[in-house]
């Protein structure tokens, strides 16, 4: 099998690209749908459901303690990422909407977060 390079340039390889990547907010829009479709749930239950799976995932991929900061930011990069496809699918910031999908999104993450980094202060203030 041959493959004639002689046609295909560098512009026609970017072209390509960027109409693939025009085509992502699209492709999230209708992957969130369906996973909204087929849960059921509402998006704000949703979004406390995907902090936790990101923060879980988050915490055995890095192997790092959830009292680590590192699967929080991943939690946070992750939701920063959602978000700025939302903008992009609504070509506008809708803020009570980002607002509210931000604050169900890392609450759970975050206090568990701290809860866990607390708790050896709270040990050694009890003589543990």
């Amino acid at each position: 099998m041959t493959v004639n390079m002689g046609t295909i340039n560098s512009a026609t390889v970017v072209n390509q690209a960027a109409a693939h990547a025009a085509q992502a907010p699209a492709h999230y829009q209708r992957f969130i749908q369906w996973i909204g479709d087929g849960t059921g749930l509402p998006d704000t239950i949703l979004h406390i459901h995907a902090g936790l799976a990101v923060l879980m995932v988050a915490r055995v991929v890095t192997r790092r303690s959830l009292g680590s900061l590192v699967p929080l930011s991943v939690v946070v990069v992750a939701e920063l990422f959602n978000e700025v496809m939302d903008r992009l699918i609504y070509h506008s910031w809708r803020w009570p909407d980002t607002l509210g999908d931000v604050a169900n999104t890392l609450f759970w993450p975050l206090a568990i977060c701290v809860g866990i980094r607390l708790r050896p202060m709270i040990d050694r203030r009890r003589g543990r």
